[in-house]
């Protein structure tokens, strides 16, 4: 009896199929496997993330610091494009930590009055960037949330931040910004004043 070695058009149609199949695959295999590697520091950054602590909803307003911004004045091109204008007013209780330049990334909690807008507390994101110095801390505070620690085997470094209703958070504690300086940082929370200092790149 002979061996039937012949494939009928039906079945040919199925194999062309599978083989397409096959071939799709094998791209959705390899375009997974392409994001996850470069999706590497992404999901690092997640996970830095869930060490935060943030309870309460934010109230803080982002944005870039505008051309029009004076000595009394902030004008913020907000991160949703709106462009809005807070009043700095000392005696009204603004406070303006890290000076306004414009194009720095700025954080803003405020409060309305019937004729404008009173800056309550403005942080200047910017300038809180960089490398910061202690008797027992030394880190850097990076733009994408992380902090790196420059002291090795440190017991509980600090590994992310982000900022909750004007208070800076680092992993679990919150600190309110007393000073934001070009080489000075002052926290403030309920175990007493932390004073940090900038370190330069270029310093030993």
């Amino acid at each position: 009896m002979k061996k039937n070695n012949n494939i009928s058009p039906n079945n040919n149609k199925t194999i062309k199929k599978n083989s397409h199949l096959g071939g799709w695959g094998a791209l959705f295999c390899s375009l997974i496997l392409l994001a996850s590697c470069n999706g590497g520091k992404t999901d690092n950054a997640n996970a830095q993330r869930d060490t935060l602590k943030t309870e309460a909803a934010d109230s803080t307003v982002y944005g870039k610091c505008g051309e029009g911004s004076m000595m009394h004045t902030l004008e913020l091109v907000t991160d949703e494009g709106k462009t809005l204008t807070f009043t700095i007013d000392e005696e009204q209780g603004s406070d303006v930590q890290g000076g306004m330049m414009s194009g720095d990334r700025m954080a803003v909690t405020y409060y309305k009055t019937a004729d404008e807008n009173i800056a309550h507390k403005v942080i200047n994101l910017t300038t809180l960037l960089g490398r910061w110095t202690s008797l027992d801390k030394n880190f850097t505070i990076n733009e994408d949330g992380s902090i790196e620690s420059n002291v090795q085997a440190e017991s509980k470094p600090y590994t992310a931040w982000t900022i909750c209703n004007a208070k800076l958070i680092l992993n679990t504690d919150t600190f309110d910004v007393l000073t934001l300086g070009a080489d000075s940082l002052e926290l403030e929370n309920s175990k007493g004043i932390f004073v940090y200092k900038r370190q330069n790149t270029n310093d030993k």
